[in-house]
């Protein structure tokens, strides 16, 4: 993914302080756009997706099923629950590296010196040239990572929104022409989410991107209230006697002090499923995820379940439209089947991600 084309056309972009926060005509769907998608009850106006997609005819069969009240199947509407993670499922999964980790580096770089150190601004430079050239390391997330929550200590809300929101509204996304952070969602899936409200699903974000500014990158954007964007705060820990590195058959979730709970603030891999259960209390029925970090709630949603229940795993496999990793998607494409988890081919189902204008760089 990241050729010596792919680096120049980003180093091109380079600004005085210093990522690739260059302003740009944008000619993305805007998210005054986005937010009019209503995808009727019966599904009949998708127009984001290819005609004979696979995994959208599932979906649409599996909500036509639970939603009939004739049906063995039927689902009561408060028990309809689908859990959708956001980085690279319904949302830009950026190069070099996660949207939050760019904000915060945008953060240490534009703030002025009052507010940020001369060390951590240059160590930020050479986390920056890094990132450009390597990619995300694990030295570079865990110097970012350090940083997520200092870096925001003594703003008041509203500093911290404004700057949330100028950093969406300004900031063009790495290695996409004419897109900014605001408008990266995949139009796609953007239908499903209103598809599944329109159908009475209650939807939830479980993120490893801060609460906060998730829910800034949504509001007025997505039909999921404030209150579903999940974190994670009571302690629980994982009886892995399955015996994978993710929740799989035999596994438990138990209440108590975990090292894997204390590890880092991401909400990722078996933490999604401890924020199921304190923050939602029940098991999802419809779950969507596109990596190693969702896997435990896939199977969780599909494991036990005493409703007919379905995953999704959305494959990055597009790298003509999009930053796609061909080796990741095949990875998580055989872990599928072996799961049965449904895929969604950005490459083949997708008929357009963020609208035609958006072009790789």
């Amino acid at each position: 993914m990241k050729t010596k084309k792919f680096l120049a056309s980003i180093l091109a972009g380079i600004t005085a302080f210093g990522i690739y926060f260059a302003d740009a005509e944008v000619s993305a769907a805007s998210r005054e756009e986005i937010a009019t998608i209503q995808i009727q009850k019966g599904g009949s106006n998708f127009k984001y997706w290819e005609k004979n997609s696979a995994p959208l005819s599932t979906l649409k069969s599996y909500v036509k099923d639970v939603t009939d009240k004739r049906s063995k199947n039927f689902i009561p509407v408060e028990d309809r629950i689908a859990v959708f993670d956001m980085d690279g499922t319904f949302y830009c999964e950026t190069a070099p590296t996660y949207s939050v980790y760019m904000f915060v580096l945008y953060t240490i770089l534009e703030d002025p010196p009052e507010k940020v150190s001369d060390e951590l601004r240059e160590e930020a430079k050479v986390w920056r040239e890094s990132l450009l050239s390597k990619g995300i390391t694990p030295e570079v997330a865990a110097g970012i990572g350090r940083c997520s929550w200092t870096i925001f200590e003594d703003m008041t809300d509203e500093e911290y929104y404004s700057r949330v929101k100028k950093f969406m509204t300004t900031q063009n996304v790495v290695g996409l022409s004419n897109l900014k952070y605001g408008e990266g969602f995949y139009l796609p899936m953007v239908e499903i989410i209103s598809y599944l409200d329109a159908n009475d699903f209650t939807i939830y974000i479980i993120t490893g991107t801060e609460r906060n500014m998730t829910r800034i990158l949504t509001e007025d954007v997505l039909p999921v209230k404030k209150n579903h964007i999940i974190g994670y705060d009571i302690p629980y820990k994982w009886d892995n006697s399955g015996g994978e590195k993710y929740f799989a058959e035999g596994d438990r979730i138990l209440m108590g002090i975990s090292q894997e709970e204390g590890s880092h603030s991401n909400h990722t891999h078996i933490k999604k499923i401890f924020s199921i259960k304190r923050e939602i209390g029940k098991q999802p029925v419809l779950a969507f995820g596109n990596s190693k970090g969702d896997y435990d709630m896939l199977n969780y949603t599909t494991i036990g379940n005493k409703y007919k229940s379905a995953a999704f795993i959305v494959l990055c496999d597009d790298i003509e439209r999009e930053l796609g990793n061909l080796p990741k998607a095949e990875n998580e494409k055989a872990l599928a089947k072996k799961h049965g988890w449904n895929t969604i081919s950005m490459h083949d189902d997708f008929k357009t991600i963020y609208g035609d204008n958006v072009k790789k760089i």
